[in-house]
C-alpha cells in the first residue's frame, strides 16, 4: 500500500487552527467573525472531502499479502 499525501488535508487544518486562533482573539467585528465561520465551514467541508477521497484511495490497493489470500480464496470456492 503507498503512502498518502497529506498536504492538502494538512494544509486546510492549518488555516482551520489560524481562524479558529483568530476567533479566540476576541478582536474581530461581527461582521468578520461571521465571515470568518462561513469560511471554515468550507474549509471543513474541503477537508471532508479530502478525507473521503483519501479513504478511497486507500481501499483500492489490498494490503501486502491480502491480494494471495484473496486469490487463494478464489481457488477454493
Amino acid at each position: 500500500m503507498t503512502d498518502l499525501d497529506t498536504t492538502t488535508l494538512d494544509t486546510l487544518v492549518e488555516r482551520l487552527e489560524r481562524a479558529a486562533e483568530q476567533l479566540r482573539t476576541g478582536d474581530l467585528s461581527p461582521d468578520a467573525a461571521a465571515g470568518l465561520v462561513e469560511d471554515c465551514a468550507a474549509l471543513a467541508s474541503q477537508a471532508s472531502a479530502e478525507l473521503e477521497r483519501m479513504a478511497r484511495a486507500s481501499v483500492q490497493e489490498p494490503a501486502p499479502g491480502q491480494d494471495s489470500l484473496l486469490a487463494s480464496q478464489d481457488t477454493l470456492l
